[in-house]
């Protein structure tokens, strides 16, 4: 193996992993360190399945070789999730019927928490801009855009009826 040690903050855990020269962030955690949320779609950044936090921005980690990560703090679903129930936007998704196939989903809760981390308050035109590089095949949008409204909502403590 023409591999190389890297050393990567996932999930607030330091891990150590062998990583090929230009091997994708996406393939390292998904396949190498079983973060299954972490989708592979297109493999070319367009979809935005493979949607991960890195320093608390959007990436899109099938672009982003893995060694360029070093020195960042990585966040995938799994390192929103509680271990006692759903993250504030994941229970809005859920509430809302944000999704169906569930593909897209952990790439565009992602982004969701990304933007209302840097703008608690974002209007309906703002969380279309933010997700515009997450594609869905089966929902449409407009649930998944209720679902951050409602979140949104939520984590100001203006509450949601669910509906």
């Amino acid at each position: 193996m023409s591999g190389k040690i890297v050393e990567l903050t996932v999930n607030g855990r330091t891990v150590e992993e062998i990583v090929d020269p230009m091997e994708p962030l996406q393939s390292v955690l998904r396949n190498k360190l079983g973060n299954m949320a972490t989708k592979t779609g297109c493999k070319q950044g367009g979809c935005g399945s493979c949607t991960v936090l890195v320093d608390g921005e959007p990436i899109v980690s099938c672009l982003l070789p893995a060694e360029a990560a070093v020195g960042t703090e990585i966040t995938t679903l799994e390192g929103i999730t509680p271990d006692d129930g759903l993250a504030p936007v994941q229970e809005a998704f859920r509430d809302h019927f944000a999704m169906q196939c569930g593909y897209c989903t952990p790439g565009m809760i992602m982004t969701a928490e990304a933007l209302l981390e840097r703008n608690p308050d974002p209007s309906r035109a703002e969380i279309e801009d933010a997700i515009s590089g997450n594609v869905c095949r089966c929902t449409g949008y407009d649930p998944i855009v209720d679902a951050i409204e409602a979140a949104s909502e939520s984590m100001n403590g203006q509450g949601d009826d669910g509906a």
